[in-house]
């Protein structure tokens, strides 16, 4: 059941990457924040239809790796923290390179990933 929940968790928020960076941008009604937006790309001075094609190349990578970790966690494999790690790890970079105060939520997930396989919790699932 830990190992279904933890593969649930890992899967789900992988695929909110998904959601969350393609969301289509309206004119009448912006969206929370613009992936073609980085404050550390537009410094760099990188135009924003790059920046965005950035961010969504990072993204769905990050909901792949992180469906590969929940896939790793229901087969019971000895990787899936390896790809969990790596999974938060470039979520975070995601999520530091393009930061909005609407992405916090996002920001605490990928930390409480790197802090569970750290600590190597929940046990039932090592």
């Amino acid at each position: 059941m830990t190992a279904f929940l933890m593969a649930a968790f890992l899967i789900v928020h992988g695929l909110l990457h998904i959601g969350v960076w393609t969301a289509p941008q309206s004119p009448g009604n912006p969206s929370p924040f613009d992936p073609g937006h980085s404050r550390a790309l537009t410094a760099a001075h990188v135009l924003p239809a790059p920046a965005r094609a950035a961010a969504l190349a990072i993204a769905w990578y990050t909901a792949v790796v992180y469906a590969i970790a929940g896939a790793g966690t229901l087969a019971g494999s000895a990787w899936w923290p390896t790809a969990a790690l790596v999974a938060a790890a470039v979520g975070l970079v995601l999520k530091a390179v393009w930061f909005d105060p609407w992405l916090t939520v996002g920001v605490l997930l990928d930390a409480g990933v790197i802090v569970a396989v750290a600590c190597t919790w929940p046990a039932a699932a090592y």
